[in-house]
């Protein structure tokens, strides 16, 4: 479901003022794959940013998260794996901070029908594990958006439609989230894998 939300995405685009290319890629609920994956995103196509989508089947609104968390990672993967010692990566900071201000994305943007909140607590399992990784990697040119799951009420269009007006390089005009921004340059991008739809700015 999550995957059907980022085709409609990348169908809408970002808008015609948004300077970006918009890539997609789905990562697996598995911490080893997730860590693999996110690396080689970095390594390999060395985004401006990176904004992950997650589902969070507890939801009701949007969840705009501002931070990762590098410890307390104890609930197993679908492979019943965790990180050793509940840990991202050893020796790195218990906290990473966003260049995005999602407080301000928050804020700033609204679609009719769906609710939108801000939140610092990612949830430790694989989406906060694979914010943190991608916060690190970037240097908090990442951003993690969580979605409730589709429904009657909201499907996926709609849902494709509120992920357009609350993504970071849409929402971050002016104020508070221009400065914080890390995304009002042109995104650079390398080669497509199969797996991937057309774009360069990688969800």
């Amino acid at each position: 479901m999550k995957l059907r939300t980022l085709v409609e995405l990348s169908k809408l685009g970002l808008g015609n003022e948004t300077v970006v290319q918009l890539r997609t890629l789905e990562l697996p609920v598995d911490y080893r794959e997730a860590k693999r994956r996110v690396t080689g995103i970095w390594e390999d196509h060395q985004p401006q940013l990176v904004v992950h989508v997650g589902m969070d089947t507890a939801a009701k609104a949007i969840i705009l998260e501002q931070s990762g968390k590098n410890q307390g990672y104890r609930d197993a993967d679908i492979r019943s794996f965790w990180p050793e010692g509940g840990v991202c990566l050893p020796g790195s900071p218990d906290v990473l901070e966003s260049g995005v201000c999602m407080k301000a994305v928050c804020k700033r943007v609204a679609v009719e029908g769906v609710d939108v909140i801000f939140s610092r607590d990612a949830g430790r399992y694989v989406c906060d594990y694979t914010y943190y990784l991608s916060l690190h990697h970037g240097k908090g040119c990442a951003a993690l958006i969580h979605v409730p799951p589709l429904s009657r009420g909201l499907p996926a269009s709609l849902l494709g439609r509120a992920l357009r007006g609350h993504h970071p390089a849409n929402a971050g005009r002016g104020g508070k989230a221009q400065a914080q921004s890390p995304v009002r340059r042109k995104l650079n991008h390398g080669p497509s894998s199969q797996r991937e739809l057309t774009g360069g700015l990688l969800l």
